[in-house]
C-alpha cells in the first residue's frame, strides 16, 4: 500500500541532504562550504485510525497524516471525510408514526 494520506493526499517527497563544513563568517570563520549533496526522502507521518462519525452512527477506518488528524479535530469527522470522498451522505428516511 502506498504511503498516502486518504484525506489530504500527502505522500513521500524527495529532496536533498546538504553536508557543510567550516565556521560561519559571522562567527569568525572563513565561511561554510558545501562538501556533499545526497538525495533523501521526506516521509509522511501516517496513522491508521478508527474514527467515530456520529452522523452515520459507525466507525470509519482511515489512514491519515497527523495534519489530517488535526483538521478532523477542528472541522469534525463527517465534514472532512465527506469532502475527501471517503463516506457518503446518509439517506434520509422519514417514518410517519
Amino acid at each position: 500500500m502506498p504511503r498516502v494520506c486518504q484525506v489530504t493526499g500527502r505522500k513521500t517527497r524527495t529532496g536533498n541532504k546538504v553536508t557543510r563544513r567550516g565556521l560561519a563568517k559571522a562567527k569568525g570563520g572563513v565561511g561554510v562550504k558545501t562538501t556533499g549533496i545526497s538525495r533523501r526522502k521526506f516521509k509522511v507521518n501516517l496513522q491508521w485510525k478508527r474514527i467515530w462519525v456520529p452522523e452515520l452512527q459507525r466507525y470509519v477506518r482511515v489512514r491519515l497524516s497527523t495534519r489530517a488528524l488535526k483538521t478532523i479535530g477542528k472541522n469534525g469527522p463527517f465534514r472532512v471525510l465527506l469532502d475527501a470522498g471517503l463516506i457518503k451522505k446518509p439517506k434520509r428516511t422519514h417514518h410517519l408514526d
